[in-house]
């Protein structure tokens, strides 16, 4: 029993670092100016800190795929809902 919380506490924790590694990549990556260069020193460091403070305290689209009765959506509706979800997300975070 106690092998088995191990190792699920493991897998956990490396699912963490995956998701973690993945928003840093891809805020490092929308690191870029307003003519689409690469931003170095500074101003990276402020984008991407800026980049992760926002994905942090916006809940995930995943999150809030629910319906009227508190149930998670699934096939279609959750297809479209995500769809807008995610479109809205990256509109807010352009402007």
């Amino acid at each position: 029993m106690k092998l088995s919380f191990t190792l699920a506490s493991l897998i956990a924790a490396i699912a963490l670092s995956a998701s973690v590694t993945h928003a840093a990549s891809d805020c490092e990556a929308k690191a870029v100016s307003k003519d689409g260069k690469p931003l170095a020193g500074a101003a990276k460091a402020a984008s991407i800190k800026k980049c992760e403070a926002a994905a942090a305290a916006a809940p995930s689209c995943a999150d809030k795929a629910i319906d009227k009765n508190g149930k998670p959506l699934a096939g279609a509706a959750k297809d479209s809902f995500m769809k807008k979800c995610e479109a809205d997300a990256a509109a807010k975070q352009s402007s």
